[in-house]
């Protein structure tokens, strides 16, 4: 998802303040003679709580169909409640919450966040390690891939929820049409591209949008064996890693670029209305997605009356040695705010932590689950979805992706990396650079944005 501009700004003052403050982690600030509990003062709520008397923890989320899983978590506990705050989507959360950070003031207890910004979050004594309050318990229920991502050395920032393994979404109506076959590796898949436009196909293999951050950057890190060229521990937390300018990044920049100027792939921005149209009208042959864009398509208007939709694992540089990236997915995390951390820890670790909780996020919002328990169960992995014929595509593809997928390490600038990386693509697409030299760039840019916001930077 990408952010905005002034999000950007909010962060950057916010890190350095953290920067000059040292980094010192807190567990909450402790009850007073007023009071003694620390419990949160009651607040307003998007869902109607009934066990008025319990005390209540703060929860800001965007999910859909979120209100049924609180409604269920607050039916079944006796020791405490749910007040949910839909604070906004996205950026529009992270805007308030940066706010809040800056006034010391104003977070909510628990507060969901993408996995790639939580980095951004440690740096500004934002987040609680949650190890101190028993998280380790639950490590077993989860991928692996998706408790590094929630994870910084030692310590554990939030409790994984959905994930979005990576795998291709392709018309099988237009292969079949030109009698292309299905590409299983990256060489195919240009392959198929020139074929598909040789045999009179109108549209493009797939779209590459020059403004799409985190699909980019994990179609990098497969290229580089699952590295997102970054390393950074909430130990030394002053330390940072940059080295985005492989010789993986560079292949996979050139490869995308050669295409768009074969005029076999599109290179339309993501989140347009006209993007979203020419994802489901047949202008896109294919579509390079995470386990959650099926649920984007199905919303779609203006889909083709005749289009077949197939999911197929991604691409592979080298099938003998595949490599599984993930894109996107998203945390409870519990703020340094928080005057009752241990209670909402619990929260936090228990809001999707069974089975019931989990339909209602997979059959009414379209999450793809970190729990283990739902990923292996028969449910799961043999249910149909009718917008791809009946297959069975957790099976077939997504399973697997999300097994297979070993976890990175996010900047904690993310926001900004993908702001650049946006200028920096726009740039090479109107010809003011080569693929290698647009790479190169972005890296110079980094490192010296990581030297200004007081990180010590190693390349």
């Amino acid at each position: 998802m990408l952010r905005s501009t002034s999000s950007r700004s909010v962060a950057a003052a916010a890190v350095a303040v953290a920067l000059l403050t040292g980094f010192t982690a807190c567990s909450g600030t402790p009850g007073n003679a007023a009071n003694p509990s620390g419990a949160a003062p009651k607040a307003a709520c998007d869902n109607t709580i009934t066990k008025t008397s319990l005390p209540q923890v703060t929860v800001w989320a965007w999910y859909p169909a979120f209100k049924d899983v609180v409604d269920l978590f607050n039916q079944n506990h006796n020791d405490v409640q749910i007040c949910w705050t839909n604070a906004g989507q996205g950026s529009g959360e992270y805007n308030k919450l940066s706010t809040a950070v800056q006034a010391g003031t104003g977070a909510p207890d628990v507060v969901m966040l993408e996995f790639e910004v939580l980095n951004s979050f440690v740096v500004r004594n934002a987040l609680v390690d949650l190890t101190k309050y028993g998280v380790d318990s639950i490590k077993s229920d989860y991928t692996a891939g998706a408790w590094k991502d929630a994870s910084s050395g030692n310590a554990v920032y939030a409790v994984p929820v959905d994930a979005g393994p990576v795998g291709l979404l392709v018309r099988k109506d237009i292969f079949d049409k030109y009698n292309v076959p299905v590409p299983t590796t990256w060489d195919q898949f240009a392959t198929a591209a020139q074929q598909l436009k040789t045999a009179g196909y109108p549209g493009y293999i797939t779209n590459w949008p020059g403004n799409g951050g985190a699909g980019i950057l994990a179609l990098w890190e497969q290229a580089n064996g699952g590295a997102s060229g970054f390393t950074f521990d909430s130990t030394n937390p002053t330390n940072l890693g940059i080295k985005i300018n492989s010789d993986g990044t560079k292949k996979v920049q050139q490869y995308w670029y050669d295409l768009i100027q074969k005029g076999l792939v599109a290179h339309d921005d993501a989140g347009t209305t006209d993007w979203t149209t020419k994802m489901v009208n047949g202008t896109y042959a294919s579509y390079i997605a995470a386990a959650w864009a099926p649920g984007y398509l199905q919303g779609a208007s203006g889909a083709s009356p005749d289009a077949q939709w197939q999911a197929v694992p991604l691409p592979q540089w080298d099938t003998s040695s595949p490599v599984m990236v993930n894109q996107g997915g998203s945390t409870f995390a519990v703020t340094t705010q928080s005057k009752q951390p241990q209670l909402a820890a619990e929260v936090a670790m228990g809001i999707f932590g069974d089975m019931d909780s989990w339909k209602i996020g997979v059959e009414k919002a379209a999450l793809f689950p970190t729990y283990v328990p739902m990923l292996t169960s028969d449910y799961f992995k043999n249910l149909q979805y009718p917008f791809f014929n009946n297959q069975t595509i957790n099976a077939d593809v997504f399973l697997g992706a999300a097994q297979g997928y070993t976890g990175v390490v996010y900047s904690p600038f993310t926001s900004y990396f993908y702001d650049q990386m946006t200028q920096a693509n726009a740039n090479m697409l109107q010809g003011k650079s080569s693929p290698s030299a647009t790479v190169d760039g972005l890296q110079n840019t980094l490192v010296q944005y990581g030297k200004d916001q007081g990180f010590t930077v190693t390349s």
